[in-house]
């Protein structure tokens, strides 16, 4: 009798497990225990992630992921968008598929369909022949496909014409299809597809369709056109409905809806997309913002520039932005000249600092600008103050020496940190590491990385390493803004450049003479003001802090017999630079109190017989509502410290 030979694989907690050759990971999970067993969903083998039926192998380091681990979602919401594009094949026939893959939260699914546009009605019926595949139980079964011409002419039979595009791109990669095969083992639909997936279309509980778009194959308008549908999937039901909850909550925070409603930007046919017309009230939000802005940087040593928003493409060719950025960039014609609308401010900066000869002593050099740009953003990715093609940066450039990298990278960080703090915004930061396109040296990609490490530990800030995603010119930190709903956006960048002080060829003189490039680092705090104001739209539910707030306060006299107390009120207010307003229409007070809180105004004094008798104000705040009654005196008091101590609360 042949003894089973064995394997030995590596488990999380780094202790070996002898299981028979040929196991797979679900044979593993039941040697540990049949509790995990009945947890399991994938694995994480060899730092990947992969099916729970991949067959293991002699040293692999194996990491069992069950429900409980965030990346449980992945497996699950991928597997979802296979059966929604099993279900749209089998209610929409002639529908092709094209992709599918996993996004923030969920998933979406491109389909062409012929001669129908899906709406959101159609969900309902989608979602019910999804609902039917979950309880068929489908199993999903990984196939290596070993004959591609073969599956090339089946797909190009069934008409699957992107299927088959992909498949020819990715042959020599070792393709697989996933199959989906009923409980005879009959297969019932295929998509071409790296996988992993969940076991079975059973494990499916709690999904949600929730949008249709347009879309284009490959993401070029030339291709073929796509319906895009959106979708989300949790273990559980609860999971869903508090998902859904956070979304109907987002919606109603979205700073386009809050835009119109409180008036603070609009966009125009007239002047083009992606091109921003800020109203007073938001003009103001900015206003203060830049204020904001320029006392920390002036404090902490920096010098602002001022450059123009066109320049020569002789410019753009020094830089290198014709050559790698060119499908980004407006270009003109001026007096048979070529002339850019300037996509970046820092070739400008560069140009600054090249204009006269600079000693060691002088270093660092650090110069700022609240520079307007100009980027060609496909329509389709637009989205109100958010991508736009016009926008203001909050640039600044850093020249230093060797020796001052890491000190100034510090400072960077504490500048980032205390203009975070003045709007109550939470952050996290990520360290970009040498992509495989990365211009420089081996030395000098080490010391980079190795700086910009050095000041996040020295700083004492947590920070996660994101692998190969630094720009090809340099190293980077990003910061990652968490909103009240705990969504992520893009904040400060810090940014290392060799290319720039290489194609400029800048130097300064040395103590002993000689010649040295400067280290040159960029970075944006805001990153771009229409970014930053739609955050704070969003983040606030456009109920802006006393501080950042167009109107601070009104004052609504009860009835034409109180407009000359309230009225005295008024100018009071605006006498110490309060920012107020006086409501003396002839409508009821309860009207008066319903409008100013629809225009989320921090706080509202009301003045009627009482608070003329006692000589006292009313005041309501917008989210504590009644504060009764106070001198006006403490009130402007403790209105003026919240302006001055920039409280966010109110």
């Amino acid at each position: 009798m042949q003894t089973q030979t064995t394997i030995s694989v590596t488990l999380k907690d780094g202790s070996k497990k002898e299981i028979p050759d040929g196991s797979t990971g679900l044979d593993l999970a039941k040697s540990i225990s049949n509790s995990l067993a009945k947890k399991s969903i994938g694995l994480v083998l060899n730092d990947e992630l992969k099916d729970l039926t991949t067959i293991l192998k002699n040293g692999d380091r194996v990491e069992i992921v069950t429900q409980d681990d965030p990346r449980s979602y992945e497996l699950l919401r991928h597997s979802t968008a296979h059966v929604l594009a099993q279900a749209v094949q089998n209610l929409f026939k002639g529908a092709k598929i094209a992709i599918g893959p996993v996004i923030e939260d969920g998933f979406y699914y491109d389909f062409e369909i012929p001669n129908h546009t899906l709406t959101p009605e159609d969900f309902i019926k989608i979602e019910k022949e999804m609902e039917r595949l979950a309880n068929e139980d489908q199993k999903f079964v990984r196939v290596n496909i070993k004959d591609v011409d073969m599956q090339l002419n089946e797909f190009k039979s069934q008409g699957e014409k992107f299927k088959a595009e992909l498949l020819e791109q990715y042959k020599n990669e070792n393709p697989t299809l996933y199959v989906l095969e009923d409980k005879s083992g009959k297969s019932v639909w295929n998509d071409f597809c790296r996988g992993p997936h969940i076991t079975s279309t059973k494990q499916i509980k709690a999904f949600k369709l929730l949008s249709v778009s347009g879309a284009y194959w490959r993401a070029d308008e030339t291709k073929e056109s796509l319906q895009r549908i959106y979708g989300t999937s949790w273990w559980s039901k609860e999971e869903l409905d508090g998902h859904l909850n956070k979304l109907e909550e987002a919606e109603k925070r979205d700073h386009r809806k809050l835009g119109r409603q409180m008036d603070l930007f609009s966009m125009h046919d007239e002047t083009g997309p992606g091109l921003i017309l800020w109203h007073p009230s938001l003009a103001f939000v900015r206003k203060q913002i830049e204020d904001y802005w320029k006392e920390l940087h002036d404090k902490n040593g920096y010098e602002f520039v001022y450059t123009p928003h066109i320049a020569k493409t002789d410019l753009w060719n020094t830089s290198g932005h014709n050559e790698f950025y060119k499908e980004n960039m407006f270009y003109m014609s001026v007096d048979e000249q070529d002339y850019v609308l300037k996509p970046m401010n820092c070739p400008f900066h560069v140009l600054i600092f090249q204009s006269r000869r600079h000693s060691y002593r002088e270093l660092p050099i650090r110069m700022a600008e609240l520079g307007t740009v100009y980027r060609y953003e496909r329509s389709g990715v637009m989205h109100g103050l958010a991508r736009v093609r016009g926008f203001t940066q909050d640039d600044a450039h850093i020249f230093c020496r060797k020796d001052q990298y890491v000190e100034e990278i510090k400072g960077v960080i504490d500048l980032v940190d205390k203009i975070y703090k003045g709007f109550g915004l939470n952050y996290f930061a990520e360290l970009s590491t040498k992509p495989k396109d990365a211009i420089g040296t081996k030395e000098i990609w080490e010391f980079a990385e190795a700086g910009l490490e050095q000041a996040l530990k020295e700083y004492g800030l947590e920070y996660k390493i994101n692998p190969e995603d630094g720009a090809f010119y340099g190293p980077k930190i990003d910061f990652k803004l968490k909103d009240a709903l705990g969504r992520i956006w893009q904040g400060a960048t810090i940014q290392l450049d060799f290319n720039l002080p290489n194609r400029f060829d800048l130097k300064y003189t040395e103590k002993d003479g000689a010649q040295e490039q400067p280290v040159m680092v960029h970075r944006a705090i805001y990153g771009s003001l229409e970014r930053f104001a739609a955050l704070l739209i969003e983040h606030f539910a456009g109920a802006f802090p006393v501080w950042l707030s167009y109107k601070q306060v009104i004052v609504m006299p009860i009835s034409d017999r109180h407009f000359e107390h309230a009225e005295k009120i008024f100018n009071l207010l605006k006498e110490k630079n309060i920012r107020a307003n006086i409501d003396l229409r002839a409508e009821s007070i309860n009207a008066k109190i319903r409008d100013a809180e629809i225009e989320k105004i921090p706080y509202m004094i009301i003045i009627g017989d009482k608070e003329i008798s006692e000589n006292l104000i009313s005041v309501r705040a917008r989210k504590k509502r009644d504060l009764g009654s106070v001198q006006v005196d403490k009130f402007i008091e403790q209105v003026l410290s919240e302006i001055k101590d920039k409280t966010i609360g109110t």
